[in-house]
């Protein structure tokens, strides 16, 4: 972006520290990242860099670990069990948080920043504590070590994104749609699907994208809560670092790094796609 013509020499120096500044923070937190993915090529069993990778020689360079893990059961299993959690916890966390939004937004609502509070309280609370709970309440309905029971933990885990996203959507809601709507005899049902959800949609999406962020990550409930049938990528990959290690899980990791990127790329885009909703009424 071109500076504006007043900017003096302090300016220009602020502008370029500030730049400066950014770039440095980019790096410190990127850097971490981006040295996993040349050592999942490693062709030795090794977490460290060996002098054919750092001569860039070919023969040191190797996809044998990206093969182990989609010919090994134990990582075949892993995959599909965090896909399959992810998305069932996701939908269920998407309903719960968008209809809970959805009332939490109406002004009329009685003790709306007490159960806001309450609702959210999953993000604030110690995930440990949370995950302790969880395992001894879901233990009285035998739901601990069943898919079922890992799927509500990751939802309730995930709803909380939902609520966010969408409230946020809905602060510039505007309810005389609504009533316009509901004046005209469409019933509350068809009004929700044909006036609201078109508009909080990117809102909806984006808590969606989270909440199955949230539960595809996340480990700590699925120590307590999982069986053995219920290991995800997350646990297998911890099980890897203590029993067995071996660059399998770096390639892993470089994987979950290109699904994160899919995801911003697809939040960026929904982002923009909602900016543009709301401007094109003012023009």
């Amino acid at each position: 972006m071109k500076t504006p013509a007043y900017y003096g020499f302090w300016h220009h120096l602020g502008s370029w520290l500030l730049k400066a500044s950014s770039w440095l923070v980019l790096l410190f937190l990127i850097l971490p990242i981006l040295v996993i993915v040349p050592l999942s090529f490693n062709t030795e069993p090794f977490f460290s860099f060996t002098e054919g990778m750092l001569t860039l020689q070919p023969e040191a360079y190797s996809l044998r670990w990206y093969d182990q893990v989609f010919t090994d059961p134990r990582w075949i299993l892993a995959i599909k069990n965090s896909f399959i959690i992810g998305i069932f916890a996701t939908a269920l966390a998407t309903v719960l948080g968008t209809c809970a939004a959805v009332g939490l937004a109406r002004d009329e609502m009685p003790f709306r920043r007490f159960i806001t509070a309450l609702l959210l309280s999953p993000m604030i609370v110690p995930l440990i504590i949370t995950a302790a709970g969880m395992f001894f309440f879901y233990s009285d309905f035998g739901l601990a070590g069943t898919y079922l029971g890992v799927i509500i933990a990751h939802a309730a885990l995930g709803t909380p994104f939902v609520i966010i996203t969408v409230t946020a959507t809905l602060a510039g809601f505007d309810y005389s749609l609504v009533r316009a709507a509901l004046n005209l005899g469409a019933t509350p049902l068809r009004v929700f699907f044909d006036v609201i959800m078109p508009l909080i949609r990117p809102g909806v999406i984006s808590g969606a994208l989270f909440a199955f962020i949230t539960s595809f990550d996340e480990v700590v409930v699925i120590l307590f809560m999982a069986g053995p049938q219920q290991r995800t990528i997350p646990r297998q990959m911890f099980s890897g670092l203590r029993e067995q290690i071996n660059p399998s899980i770096l390639a892993v990791a470089t994987l979950l790094i290109l699904v994160s990127i899919a995801l911003l790329v697809t939040l960026e885009l929904l982002r923009r796609r909602a900016e543009r909703l709301r401007l094109e009424p003012a023009e």
